[in-house]
């Protein structure tokens, strides 16, 4: 990529962050002035349409908040709503058995209860990244519990506090998802870099992307399936055929990453495969853009959305290409970055409100006019903007990727 356009690119995504999309969410209902915490359901313009709390987000959202801090200096305004995230997790957001909670209202009562560790996990790099902008050895300390609780329950499900019934009988089916060991391996890297200790992540990190390659990954069907059975063979139903093209992409910058940092050669290559099969998959040739979701054997998807295309499907598709185009130098993904870029200014972003649309329908036309959701708010996109801005940044400098996680 020439230079002239590692610059420009580099300061488009730096405006993009700071002067649309973070501008959009500090001026938004986002931060509960009166409870503490944070309101992602909000409209196109902002206003608040949902007071219940995602507990994912507000995990997501200290991290967010935190993290732009320890990127571009301390504000005062991001730094108080990185602590106001991080007080009312840790008042209403955990359960008495340890366990943590989907969904509470406004005020902090409890609505929801998942058997998913991802509220967890979300507590894990939110935790992390606020002790390294407010040093205190208590939110770290908080961080590493819960991924050892993730961990523990991820080896031995017996070992889970929250005693719930399986989702299906698991004496007739047992499925080994994907997304348990993308969300053990993320917030691993998170944590090897913030707590320094690199040997007990690293252990770690190695035994989650084994089962990601031993069960998940399929070479001789170009491919990585959702959900497998428990030794990897494919279930031939709706359920087993699933392939999640942004899971897939997403996770493969997540291994490209660790392999950079560990000069693992041959991790690389199976995380550029992983990209690879992805966008072939996944892209769609006639309208542009990535499916949300695809069957393995093109037989019918039961998702309703499965042709949708999703905000945070091409913030992790721009991140992953980039990454593998600095790690990389082949031309091949600067053209696919190129192609996505194009696509994806041209249809999420919002040019009268700000911020992006989160859902489109197969054509790119809008389907949901709001910014935010229990499912959408301040962390997708600003991550990739800030990863892309710190990828070019490093192009354009000549130095290695940084670390990305």
């Amino acid at each position: 990529m020439q230079q002239a356009k590692i610059a420009k690119l580099k300061n488009f995504y730096h405006a993009h962050l700071m002067d649309d999309v973070v501008a959009y969410w500090m001026r938004s209902d986002l931060i509960d002035k009166e409870y503490g915490g944070f309101i992602t359901s909000v409209d196109r313009e902002g206003k608040s349409y949902n007071d219940d709390k995602s507990v994912w987000f507000q995990g997501r959202a200290l991290w967010t908040f935190s993290k732009l801090c320890n990127l571009y200096g301390v504000n005062e305004q991001w730094a108080s709503a990185a602590d106001a995230g991080a007080r009312f997790i840790k008042e209403h957001c955990i359960d008495a058995d340890g366990r943590m909670y989907f969904t509470v209202t406004k005020d902090g009562k409890p609505l929801r209860k998942r058997r998913y560790f991802f509220s967890e996990s979300f507590l894990v790099v939110g935790f992390a990244e606020y002790y390294a902008l407010r040093k205190n050895a208590d939110d770290l300390a908080l961080a590493e519990k819960y991924f050892d609780l993730m961990y523990s329950i991820y080896k031995d499900p017996a070992s889970d506090p929250f005693k719930i019934t399986p989702k299906e009988n698991a004496e007739v089916r047992s499925l080994h998802s994907n997304s348990y060991p993308m969300v053990l391996v993320s917030s691993a890297q998170t944590l090897r870099r913030i707590s320094g200790k690199t040997e007990y992540y690293d252990a770690i990190i190695k035994d989650v992307i084994a089962d990601m390659l031993n069960l998940h990954y399929k070479e001789d069907l170009k491919c990585v399936l959702e959900n497998v059975q428990l030794d990897g063979g494919i279930l031939d139903n709706p359920t087993g055929r699933t392939i999640n093209p942004g899971h897939t992409i997403e996770n493969s910058w997540f291994l490209m990453n660790y392999a950079h940092q560990t000069g693992d050669n041959e991790l690389l290559q199976k995380a550029l495969n992983m990209l690879d099969w992805s966008l072939d998959i996944g892209w769609d040739k006639k309208y542009g853009g990535v499916y949300y979701f695809r069957d393995l054997y093109n037989r019918p998807c039961e998702q309703l959305e499965h042709d949708m295309k999703l905000w945070w499907v091409h913030n992790e598709c721009l991140i992953a290409l980039l990454t593998a185009l600095h790690l990389t130098g082949d031309k091949k993904y600067e053209k696919w970055y190129d192609k996505m870029h194009k696509y994806v200014f041209a249809h999420f972003p919002d040019k009268t409100y700000g911020e992006w649309y989160g859902y489109l329908h197969r054509d790119g036309t809008v389907s949901h006019t709001q910014k935010g959701s229990l499912w959408k708010g301040p962390y997708h996109l600003p991550r990739c903007l800030m990863l892309c801005e710190s990828i070019l940044s490093a192009m354009e400098n000549g130095t290695a990727l940084p670390d990305l996680l």
